[in-house]
């Protein structure tokens, strides 16, 4: 595995330290930047971006939601984990539809930080057991509309093989050997699809998916 750099925002030093500390044992993980404001964090990712963000919510001055958004806009190859104490599916809902790829709770441990890291570089999201419940529970719910989708929910065979298949985890190129396409052709129905439903990005998309029910 190709070096990861990483930053972490939260407006508790020890919170910061504690938690670079206990990714130092794994050596595809580098820290580049650590802030303690969604400003401050802003400042440094405009000097040095990083492949991932460990995002906290609640900070001083501009928060962790707006901080997401605002890296989901300017810095769209820089995936976005929460790092949070609220253990409350709004944030989920929001958040997972506005930017971040995966969310993790503040008791998470070490083993299950690294893997989120790893797996939203590698496949662009992370949904741990948590996050899972927080679908499970809104599946089939009457959602509201979101504003970008003034369009039928209805898929093709194949962009319903191919989102199926990015839910099952699978990166573009695996897609493509299953289903004797080219990696690009994927991507271009994964941005497609992204475009059609209003995702940020492909942990938005899965999240999508599984509220409106639109695989099998």
């Amino acid at each position: 595995m190709s070096e990861i750099t990483v930053a972490i925002a939260d407006d508790h030093s020890l919170f910061r330290k504690g938690v670079i500390h206990s990714l130092s044992p794994y050596k595809q993980i580098r820290m580049l930047l650590e802030a303690g404001t969604g400003d401050e964090l802003l400042r440094g990712l405009a000097i040095q971006p990083v492949h991932v963000v460990l995002m906290d919510l609640k900070m001083p001055g501009k928060d962790g939601i707006e901080t997401t958004k605002q890296i989901s806009r300017d810095y769209p190859t820089i995936k976005v984990l929460i790092v949070s104490m609220y253990e409350d599916e709004r944030f989920v809902h929001h958040l997972m539809e506005n930017g971040a790829h995966g969310y993790l709770l503040k008791n998470a441990e070490p083993q299950e930080m690294f893997k989120a890291i790893t797996e939203v570089v590698e496949k662009g999201y992370y949904l741990n057991d948590f996050v899972n419940r927080v679908l499970l529970r809104s599946a089939g719910q009457k959602q509201k509309p979101l504003p970008a989708l003034d369009t039928d929910l209805a898929l093709s065979d194949r962009e319903k093989m191919v989102l199926r298949f990015i839910c099952m985890e699978f990166t573009a190129q695996e897609i493509a050997q299953k289903m004797e396409l080219s990696a690009r052709t994927v991507e271009s129905i994964k941005d497609r699809l992204m475009d059609r439903f209003g995702a940020k990005n492909t942990a938005g998309l899965v999240f999508f998916a599984v509220r409106n029910q639109l695989i099998d």
